[in-house]
């Protein structure tokens, strides 16, 4: 049913998880350029490694922020987003102190995020498998 070089063989299960995240700046400031894009990437990256989850696509634009990761199943999206966000708006911030006069109530991040699971095979495909399961 799935594409074998996508799955990921863990030790109590076999998947293939992914999630494409978009977050954007307070007030869609476009304050994610020179140094603090490039900043805002090696720690997006480090949280990733730390909260273990992996970044496969990363696209920084002056006011947002899309990421395409995978991640064990045991780790909610909203772990990711949460952790992304929190930690890489904390050192920014603290990293680069005029950014907070830039931005509505010295906040980086709007609280909303879109979130949309990503997968290799459709969700019409995964239906019409599981409908056709009896007839086989």
């Amino acid at each position: 049913m799935s594409n074998q070089n996508n799955l990921i063989h863990a030790r109590t299960c076999v998947y293939n998880v992914g999630y494409h995240i978009v977050f954007t700046v307070k007030c869609r400031k476009k304050v994610l350029t020179g140094k603090v894009a490039t900043r805002l990437k090696e720690v997006l990256h480090q949280v990733a490694q730390d909260k273990e989850f992996i970044i496969e696509t990363m696209e920084l634009m002056p006011d947002y922020v899309d990421l395409f990761v995978t991640a064990h199943p045991k780790i909610a999206p909203s772990y990711i987003v949460k952790m992304s966000k929190g930690i890489s708006g904390r050192l920014l911030l603290k990293e680069f102190p005029k950014l907070k006069e830039e931005l509505y109530k010295g906040h980086l991040w709007n609280k909303s995020y879109y979130l949309e699971t990503v997968g290799s095979i459709s969700k019409d495909t995964v239906k019409q498998y599981i409908e056709n399961q009896k007839s086989k």
